[in-house]
C-alpha cells in the first residue's frame, strides 16, 4: 500500500520547507517573546516578497541578528547596519534592517509596560486563537479589523512595516489566528505560522 498524502493547505505546495513549516508552525499558538519577536521582524522583511524567500533565509536572519535578542539588537549601530548590509544571507534593504532595529527598542518598552510582548501582542484576541473554518484559501481575508487595530496600535509605539496586511500574516504566523482549510490535516489542532501575505503592504 503506498503512503497516503496529507491535505494541506494549498500553499504548502510539495516543497519540504514549506510542508514543515506549514505542519510544524502555522496557525500553532506561540507565547515566547523571542520567536514573537522574531516573526513580527521577518513579517515585516517579506514586505514586497515571498514568504518562502524570507523562509529560506531564516537561520542566516538569526545568525545576523543576534538569536532575535533586542537587549542586543537595540544597541546596533551605524557599522553594525553597514555590516548588516553586506550580508548576503538576508535581504539587504536598509530600511528593514533599520526597522528591526527600531523594533528592538519598541519591544523592549512593550515588554517594560506589559510584563511581556505576549501579553500584549494576545490581548487583540483576548488571550484565545481565533479558529477560522474557511474551506478555500481564497476565503482568507488579507487583514481585519483587528489586524488594523493592531497595526494602528504598533505603529503608535513605533514599530515599522506592521501595516494591517503584515499584522494578520502575523497573527497566522504565531497562532492567533487558525486558517488552516476545512479539509487540512492541521485544521482546528493549533499549528504555528506565518504568512502567504498575498498583498504587498508596509
Amino acid at each position: 500500500m503506498g503512503t497516503v498524502e496529507k491535505i494541506r493547505c494549498g500553499w504548502a505546495g510539495k516543497d519540504k520547507l514549506y510542508q514543515d513549516y506549514h505542519d510544524q508552525e502555522w496557525g500553532t499558538p506561540h507565547h515566547d517573546d523571542t520567536h514573537l519577536f522574531e516573526m513580527l521582524c521577518l513579517e515585516g522583511a517579506q514586505a514586497g516578497l515571498s514568504w518562502y524567500t524570507v523562509l529560506t533565509k531564516r537561520e542566516n536572519y538569526r545568525k545576523a541578528f543576534s538569536n532575535w535578542d533586542a537587549k542586543k539588537i537595540a544597541k546596533y549601530d551605524e557599522k553594525k547596519v553597514a555590516q548588516l548590509m553586506l550580508n548576503e544571507g538576508i535581504i539587504r534593504n536598509r530600511l528593514k534592517i533599520n526597522s528591526v532595529i527600531g523594533n528592538a527598542k519598541a519591544f523592549l518598552a512593550v515588554q517594560k509596560e506589559f510584563g511581556s510582548f505576549d501579553q500584549y501582542i494576545w490581548s487583540f484576541v483576548n488571550h484565545q486563537p481565533i479558529h477560522n473554518h474557511f474551506k478555500t484559501m481564497a476565503e482568507v481575508p488579507a487583514k481585519t479589523a483587528i489586524s488594523d487595530a493592531m497595526s494602528k496600535d504598533l505603529l503608535k509605539r513605533g514599530f515599522k512595516f506592521v501595516g494591517s496586511t503584515i499584522c494578520y500574516a502575523y497573527m497566522q504566523a504565531v497562532g492567533m489566528v487558525d486558517d488552516h482549510i476545512a479539509d487540512c490535516w492541521r485544521s482546528g489542532k493549533g499549528n504555528m505560522t506565518t504568512s502567504i501575505s498575498p498583498e504587498k503592504d508596509n
